[in-house]
């Protein structure tokens, strides 16, 4: 049987025709005598007694109406219940990144607050990498070559490059360095944490840098505090470092490295409606942000 039959038989118990109930439905009369003929043929009992005047119950139809009655409106309860789910904008959102781009998101997180006061984010701002496919988190902010694991989705925003900056009240004091030869005379601060003090060290022992670090920092936000004290130079990413009026890039960054910005979800939650608010409103304010450092560069 085609549940579906039901909105049929209790409009034509309701119209008294086929025809009325079609302008109803809002369908043929056709469609309506066809489908009033299936269910019966479906359940096997006749509901109606097809009259000049148009159609009139039979004593099974009586008994059975009551019935389709309260399955239509179990139905129409369900319609407007999931229509609710789908337009509630409330609830928790899981969203982790690398700590130095709290510095980027704050901002922009406070705005979607006054956007949608019922979201709640949890912010994860650890060196682990959370598994979006396991549910350690809904939204993440993440640098990758490519994207891996099964039902991971998301929106590009840009090269993920990062290079050397220091302060103004530094490079007023100290000069900004352009040359491998001139970068061994300035003092570097080490650190950042996980795999990007990994990269950084690395980077550092290749220009022949290492001996001019002078202090180590356990996450990037914490060297971003000793530059922006005009310590000394450290590796930042450009998104952020170059929208930061304080502070002075020191040398071009790297382009070849084939890493991207990525606001990443999955698959599984991609179409809650609080996680697609977010991810939304992220990817609007990150865009733009992208294209204002794009244009200032240009000009």
């Amino acid at each position: 049987m085609d549940w579906n039959d039901l909105r049929y038989f209790v409009s034509v118990a309701e119209q008294g025709s086929t025809l009325k109930a079609g302008r109803a439905l809002h369908v043929s009369q056709t469609t309506v005598a066809r489908r009033i003929a299936a269910l019966e043929e479906a359940i096997g009992l006749s509901l109606f007694e097809r009259r000049a005047a148009g159609y009139a119950l039979t004593p099974d139809g009586e008994d059975l109406l009551r019935h389709a009655r309260q399955v239509s409106a179990a139905a129409e309860q369900f319609a407007q219940a999931a229509g609710s789910r789908t337009r509630d904008l409330s609830g928790t959102v899981r969203l982790t990144t690398q700590d130095i781009f709290m510095v980027l998101l704050s901002p922009m997180l406070r705005d979607l607050h006054q956007r949608h006061p019922d979201i709640l984010i949890e912010f994860d701002e650890g060196q682990q990498m959370r598994d979006l496919g396991a549910g350690e988190a809904d939204i993440a902010l993440r640098s990758v070559a490519d994207l891996q694991g099964g039902g991971i989705v998301g929106r590009r925003l840009c090269n993920d490059d990062w290079t050397l900056y220091c302060s103004r009240e530094y490079a007023d004091a100290n000069g900004v360095p352009s040359t491998r030869e001139e970068l061994k005379k300035h003092a570097f601060i080490g650190g950042g944490g996980g795999g990007l003090w990994k990269a950084y060290s690395a980077w550092l022992d290749d220009l022949g840098l290492q001996e001019q670090v002078i202090m180590h920092h356990g996450s990037a936000t914490g060297m971003l505090s000793a530059i922006r004290s005009g310590l000394g130079i450290a590796v930042l990413p450009t998104i952020l470092a170059d929208a930061q009026p304080d502070l002075v890039r020191c040398i071009p960054p790297k382009t070849h490295h084939k890493r991207s910005l990525w606001l990443l979800t999955h698959e599984r939650v991609r179409h809650t409606p609080r996680v697609r608010a977010v991810i939304d409103f992220l990817y609007e304010r990150l865009s733009n942000h992208v294209r204002m450092l794009e244009a200032r560069e240009a000009a």
